[in-house]
């Protein structure tokens, strides 16, 4: 399958940023099961630096904002052709350690609730076991869209019974290192049946199993990736995967909007 993909984020603020430095992680990952052509990002009131690929292997653009300026537009889109691997993308490549993918972190920190959840966890194989996790996180974290707070933790979600794609994530990495797996959080693009135009990207969890390797698991939907899902940054958390993050000077009062259009292309 090959998806057309549109992503527009727009910050505005009320006083002027005087100096800013933004990373950027919204070009898709090369490799497994997709390939990437056209992909460009463009940005309106500021400069890209540089690029470069980080410890976890996403691809990254440093971008420098225009001095005193209120608005900001980072627009980047193209091409990636998927094939079916069914979640599976096989054994672990690159300079991080797995075992680092064990480490809590402070969104994934394992409180009561969350090794309470954990220890529901039953099945013939680490493979059952993790599609029965994606079951029990689904039914104790309901979805809700907007109910949850950006900053919330795994045992939070769990605790207020409800959240969105990122909190899912969070909640299945924190049980899944519970059990003594090796998890990641993953943030990409999916390709909804009803509609093309969404206001945010979409998160799920990667496990990596002794036989298979990685496998993805995204309890939001209940299902595990096929090609309608479009893999653009990994990490130990959504801190490590976000999007756009950065600092600044000046730049009050900020409003951000999101435009994403993604399509299947005939």
């Amino acid at each position: 399958m090959r998806l057309k993909i549109r992503h527009t984020t727009r910050y505005q603020f009320e006083a002027p940023v005087h100096r800013g430095l933004q990373q950027l992680r919204v070009t898709p990952l090369a490799g497994g099961n997709q390939s990437v052509t056209g992909w460009s990002v463009e940005i309106d009131q500021g400069t890209k630096q540089l690029e470069f690929q980080d410890h976890f292997g996403n691809h990254v653009d440093l971008i420098a904002l225009d001095t005193d300026t209120q608005e900001v537009t980072i627009t980047c889109g193209g091409e990636v052709e998927l094939v079916e691997n069914h979640g599976v993308l096989g054994r672990h490549w690159g300079p991080t350690p797995l075992w680092l993918y064990k480490r809590q972190t402070d969104r994934t920190k394992a409180g009561v609730n969350v090794r309470r959840l954990a220890r529901q966890v039953e099945g013939d194989s680490d493979l059952d076991r993790m599609h029965m996790l994606k079951e029990l996180t689904a039914d104790a974290v309901a979805y809700k869209t907007g109910a949850s707070e950006p900053d919330w933790t795994a045992e939070d979600a769990v605790i207020e019974g409800h959240g969105v794609c990122q909190d899912h994530a969070h909640v299945f990495i924190a049980c899944a290192r519970v059990l003594g797996l090796p998890a990641r959080y993953v943030s990409g693009y999916l390709m909804m049946d009803d509609r093309t135009d969404q206001d945010a990207m979409h998160a799920w969890a990667e496990v990596c199993l002794p036989d298979l390797g990685w496998v993805g698991f995204d309890a939001s939907n209940r299902m595990s990736p096929d090609t309608r899902y479009v893999r653009v940054a990994t990490g130990l958390d959504y801190s490590d995967a976000a999007p756009v993050i950065g600092t600044r000077v000046g730049g009050t009062g900020e409003a951000l909007s999101v435009e994403i259009e993604v399509a299947q292309q005939q």
